[in-house]
């Protein structure tokens, strides 16, 4: 079968195209026409696919070449047939259907376009789930069944768990087996997991939270927390547990069989920026999460009961389950397509025979193995897969600097809203909103541009790690951003005393001759601001008498405050329900620094799992990537958080105090936090560096005289100069 060769426009992203084929549906009797390329080349009259068809009519693998963002007016393009099947030559069905059902109506969407559509729709689901629902709600599900911080810790881990268990087996065996059926079943239990982790609100009863409204203020503070006997809802931990382990397992293949099966399906040049899109995708979900899951929670957890408490309360408990019913719906809806594409698309065999080998060459070429057609189709092969792993050191050191990002990047999304809810004095749920949209231009915006460089410049392995080194240094140098922090507000007994002096050595001090007779209780933390710009640790400790509520902003105002001075007027001063709001003249500053270190670290995200790609294998892809997960969540995923969180923990003014024991950090000290969070993140960037320069050093690439011509056959080269080589080698056997 000829093959026509440098296809460079093929899936593009509205690039320059070297060659146009044209689709005209055939008149008839002549559907045997082939089609004709623009610098006269005439290929024999059989479809330009890995397969023959049934009929002469264009196949489907014409829609593989054409971009993105195609000219070609509506009218031209191909109609398909009813009836028509097209099969690989090994008699393999590459329709788009369901088992014995393929409709022509689902044809046009065949295509890689479609597939990175559906793929895109997923990991947006997921990442808005698992790194946005699940943050976001956190603190309302540890109220609403009175669990512990290491409790909560537990549920957010369960995702990571799962998935480590998972990887090895679906990489291995799903990379070689019928990927679109693994990733479609994968969604389908990822979504059984979501309906599965809102289930509790159906199963427990109505939450009855103390709203009298004076409660909190001096003389009224009379709750007793330790008297209550221990609830039984902490036991709901075990199914939140269970639907997170079934999110780790469904988002399995997405990230690993989703990757190579668009890796496989497109040109060697535009895989990185499809790879980059859906990428995209994954990220823009968590900020999604952040939006949408902060908007849920404003909303009362019994929904159409009528409460006179406001979300600034601490006994507010939002509508944390909507979020999760609606991704599990979605979730189960788009898996129905994604189980309906084939094991390869039309077209995808010319990408296979033209794509140049950039594996690293070992020096006992044991890297020959794995071009085996047989190889990993059986249990036995999975140990030599793995040495062959092992004994690539650009693999190890890419996994290895993986796991140094995704520490930073599992610190950040944990606990960058802290960090903004501390150093600007905002509410949690501002700080969320806030992160969400320093993540969107930030992350998603790096996470596409890392992959449109390197389609940008051609870059092969050694050129696309250097771009990984370029962009881990970058961020390095922005990271020394947290020497600069926010002052502290002022907060009465905590870090000044009532007076206004500071405290002696540190320590607490929250009696005063003002509330003294208030018998206020520590375990009630529910700060205001006071007329003064000060902040009490609740309206009891600034001894306030009386409360009303602000028409303007519907908050709580507390009235003849004994601790609090007017400014002009002598007399009791006023207080308002939340913290008092932060005027630091270095938050612009903080945040365009922020915004860069995320930008930066995102943007080296897809080459290096485009390099990761390419310096393996191609039969070892699938599996490799899931190797590389299990590193990057072991090393990375996992203890990132608890590093990130227990330096963070030393930076703490104020501990919750239940019952006598050490509960969460209400304040936090913004000079130490800063100080720590810089500390964790120089040894993680230097750490990354070091690994990304070890790879590049060690990458052996194969000799140039190896390669057959093909679009990408140099480093910076041109894909338009290939079209004047000689033809590929083994063109007369295809």
């Amino acid at each position: 079968m000829a093959m026509p060769q440098n296809l460079t426009g093929e899936n593009g992203f509205c690039f320059a195209q070297t060659l146009d084929f044209s689709c005209p549906s055939p008149p008839p009797g002549e559907a045997g026409r082939t089609f004709t390329a623009q610098r006269g080349q005439e290929p024999s009259g059989t479809p330009l696919s890995n397969g023959t068809a049934s009929s002469n009519v264009p196949s489907p693998s014409d829609s593989c070449a054409e971009p993105l963002c195609s000219a070609t007016p509506p009218e031209e393009v191909t109609q398909f047939g009813q009836g028509i099947k097209y099969v690989s030559a090994e008699g393999e069905e590459l329709a788009c259907g369901w088992g014995g059902f393929t409709p022509g109506c689902l044809q046009p969407f065949n295509t890689s376009k479609g597939v990175l559509f559906f793929l895109c729709v997923a990991s947006f689901l997921q990442g808005m789930t698992v790194n946005g629902f699940i943050n976001t709600v956190i603190t309302s599900i540890e109220r609403r069944f009175d669990l512990r911080s290491y409790q909560s810790g537990l549920i957010a881990s369960s995702y990571d768990i799962a998935a480590c268990v998972c990887l090895t087996f679906v990489s291995y065996f799903g990379g070689n087996g019928h990927k679109p059926r693994w990733l479609g079943w994968g969604v389908l239990v990822m979504g059984l997991g979501s309906l599965l982790f809102a289930l509790p609100h159906f199963t427990t009863g109505q939450y009855e939270a103390r709203s009298a409204a004076e409660v909190g203020v001096c003389g009224g503070n009379q709750s007793l927390p330790c008297t209550q006997a221990a609830s039984s809802l902490s036991s709901y931990r075990f199914v939140f547990m269970l639907g997170q382990f079934l999110h780790g397992m469904g988002a399995t293949p997405l990230y690993t069989l989703g990757v190579t099966y668009l890796d496989e399906n497109v040109k060697t040049n535009y895989s990185p920026v499809y790879i980059a899109v859906f990428y995209t995708a994954a990220i823009l979900g968590p900020a999604a999460g952040y939006l949408v899951g902060g908007m849920f929670l404003n909303i009362y957890t019994e929904i159409g009961r009528e409460v006179d408490i406001t979300p600034e309360n601490t006994l507010w408990v939002g509508a944390w389950w909507i979020g999760f019913l609606g991704a599990g719906a979605a979730s189960l809806l788009i898996s129905i397509p994604i189980l309906g594409y084939p094991q390869r698309l039309p077209g995808s065999q010319r990408y296979i025979v033209m794509r140049v080998s950039e594996a690293h060459q070992l020096k006992d070429g044991s890297h020959k193995k794995a071009s085996d057609p047989d190889f990993g189709k059986t249990v036995k092969d999975l140990p030599r897969s793995v040495l062959l792993l092992l004994k690539n050191p650009t693999f190890i050191f890419l996994c290895l600097a993986g796991a140094t990002e995704a520490t930073l990047i599992a610190g950040m999304s944990t606990f960058g809203p802290k960090f903004l809810e501390s150093q600007f004095s905002l509410s949690a749920s501002e700080a969320a909103t806030f992160f969400g949209y320093l993540v969107v231009p930030a992350g998603g915006g790096g996470t596409f541009l890392g992959g449109f460089l390197v389609n940008k410049f051609k870059l092969r392995c050694s050129g696309i790690i250097k771009l990984c080194l370029l962009c881990t240094v970058s961020s390095l140098l922005a990271i020394f951003i947290f020497f600069i922090h926010c002052p502290n507000m002022p907060m009465a007994g905590v870090t000044q005393m009532y007076e206004g002096s500071a405290l002696p050595g540190g320590r607490l001090n929250l009696t005063a001759a003002c509330n003294a007779e208030c018998g206020c209780l520590q375990e009630t933390y529910s700060p205001v601001c006071g007329s003064d710009d000060v902040m009490y640790y609740s309206p009891c400790h600034a001894g306030c008498k009386g409360v009303s509520e602000n028409l303007r902003n519907g908050k709580k105002v507390y009235h003849e405050c004994s601790c609090i001075e007017k400014p002009l007027l002598p007399g009791p001063g006023d207080a308002e329900a939340g913290k008092c709001t932060s005027s630091c003249a270095k938050k612009p500053l903080l945040l365009f620094f922020m915004f860069v270190v995320i930008l930066f670290t995102f943007l080296s995200s897809i080459p290096a799992l485009t390099a990761t790609l390419r310096c393996v294998s191609d039969r070892q892809r699938s599996f490799a990537l899931g190797i590389q997960w299990i590193v990057v969540r072991t090393l990375g995923g996992i203890p990132g958080p608890i590093a990130f969180g227990s330096m963070i923990d030393k930076s703490c003014l104020l501990w919750q105090d239940q019952c006598g024991e050490q509960g969460s950090c209400y304040i936090y000290q913004n000079w130490a936090m800063s100080r720590y969070t810089l500390i964790a993140g120089l040894v993680y960037k230097v750490l990354g560096t070091t690994f990304f320069i070890v790879a590049c050093l060690l990458y052996k690439p194969p000799p140039e005289e190896s390669a057959p011509g093909s679009s990408d056959a140099s480093e910076n080269g041109n894909g338009d100069a290939q079209e004047h080589k000689p033809p590929l080698p083994a063109e007369e056997d295809i």
